[in-house]
């Protein structure tokens, strides 16, 4: 099955989508646990690390706690994948040295690159939505394991613009990149996100990757397993 993509720009989220959930469960997640101690540690008094910090404490509703106890919170909140914006911060800036020091690569699925390769070269305007750090989303793709794949996107979207399940986030985005809604299509393995950019008037496509969805998974939205099953352009 093959589905066409009519609209001149597609954003795409990051997990399960353009690359895999185990390699955030498997392999970022527990490097950001291992060394999230050490960093606040020796970065902690860094005006961007201690903003996060703080922000980290009010959500949690102890705006005195100290380090550690911020680090407690943090390890709690990556042990529940909450989405919070704070985590996702510090999270973002313990990569970035994981990638300049411990050459780690962000996985990007191969139909997934050569896809946004083509479409970019096509002439179609290429974002991304993720729940993750913009910091951490260009680190990812300007680190991948299918090479520097950052010169493909025009922008880069996290939860600062709003929740991922809120039609809201997908309407500011839009209006963001100055286009209208119908202008856009999100790809993703997330039904509710699917379900919210469809109600701010985008179109919506399914990833359903074998790897990285139940099996027998089925969406109301057009679904493909591979990009390569997506045909994009007029």
């Amino acid at each position: 099955m093959t589905v066409r993509v009519r609209t001149p720009a597609i954003v795409t989220d990051i997990e399960g989508t353009t690359g895999s959930i185990a390699f955030v469960r498997d392999v970022l997640f527990p490097y950001a646990q291992e060394h999230v101690a050490d960093f606040v540690a020796r970065r902690g008094d860094e005006p961007e690390v201690r903003a996060a910090l703080h922000a980290a404490a009010r959500e949690a509703g102890e705006p005195d706690a100290d380090d550690a106890r911020i680090v407690a919170i943090l390890r709690g909140w990556m042990d529940d994948d909450r989405k919070a914006t704070p985590l996702k911060t510090l999270q973002g800036l313990i990569w970035a040295e994981g990638y300049g020091a411990s050459g780690l690569r962000g996985h990007v699925y191969p139909d997934a690159a050569e896809a946004l390769r083509a479409w970019r070269a096509a002439g179609i305007a290429l974002y991304v939505y993720s729940s993750g750090s913009v910091a951490a989303q260009k680190l990812l793709f300007g680190n991948s394991s299918e090479g520097d794949l950052l010169p493909l996107f025009s922008g880069f979207f996290d939860t600062t613009i709003g929740m991922k399940t809120d039609p809201a986030s997908y309407a500011a985005i839009a209006a963001a990149v100055g286009r209208e809604p119908a202008m856009l299509t999100f790809l993703s393995d997330r039904e509710a996100e699917l379900e919210a950019a469809h109600a701010a008037g985008w179109s919506a496509i399914a990833l359903l990757r074998p790897a990285d969805v139940p099996s027998g998974s089925v969406s109301k939205f057009p679904a493909v397993s591979s990009f390569a099953q997506i045909v994009a352009g007029s």
